[in-house]
């Protein structure tokens, strides 16, 4: 039984739906708050990302508004850094923040930073991985054909990669925020440590997807075991 009530491999998912469940809570929480933080500089998150865009010989990576909150992110496959609606007007400690680590992911693009460049290469087959997956896990339930199952996992695996490779590039993506952030003086040394809390709730979110990811892996893994 792959769910239901006599799945005890449920047990892998709880603590990480959990831990997933807290870290959303940690970063949106976090967020609101030093949104609410103005930096004494005033910068926007529009002048910060542009500024230090420029300075970094990016000068052809375009700043865009973006739709939704909390959905900044940096395009590799069309050089776009988009920033939300609070990110990109906003002089709040979290907007600085949020838009010096996106420049972070620009940069590491231009610079062919490693693991980048890998999550790049893979992504196409985690995005495939994590959904196709599930189809043939189910077919190998259906049909009774443990072949199916591995080839569900072996292709979750992808997807679990993904995530996993998808933590040093965060955090080094943050670390190039705080040091761009103090050296071009965007905000003070007293400002330093809101701005680290405000990337490290954003990082624990990728923890927490890694995390959960692997402990579907293992219950899956666990599942295959007892058919076989």
């Amino acid at each position: 039984m792959l769910y239901g009530l006599g799945d005890t491999t449920i047990v892998f998912l709880i603590p990480a739906i959990i831990f997933a469940l807290y870290a959303q809570s940690k970063v949106k929480s976090t967020f609101s708050k030093y949104l609410r933080v103005p930096t004494r500089k005033g910068y926007s998150g529009y002048d910060v990302a542009r500024n230090l865009l420029d300075q970094n010989g990016l000068k052809d990576v375009p700043v865009e508004m973006a739709k939704g909150y909390l959905s900044d992110h940096y395009d590799p496959r069309k050089r776009i850094l988009r920033l939300s609606r609070e990110v990109y007007y906003g002089n709040s400690v979290a907007s600085v923040s949020v838009a010096a680590h996106e420049v972070g992911h620009a940069i590491q693009h231009a610079r062919g930073y490693v693991p980048l460049t890998f999550r790049n290469a893979i992504y196409p087959v985690a995005s495939f991985g994590s959904s196709a997956a599930w189809i043939f896990v189910f077919g190998g339930f259906i049909f009774n054909t443990v072949g199916l199952i591995d080839l569900g996992i072996f292709l979750y695996t992808a997807a679990v990669l993904f995530q996993v490779v998808t933590l040093p590039v965060e955090f080094n993506a943050s670390s190039r925020a705080l040091r761009l952030l103090d050296s071009n003086g965007f905000i003070t040394s007293q400002e330093i440590g809101s701005s680290q809390k405000v990337l490290k709730a954003a990082a624990l979110t990728y923890v927490a997807a890694m995390a959960t990811a692997l402990a579907q892996l293992f219950r899956l893994i666990a599942i295959r075991n007892r058919r076989s």
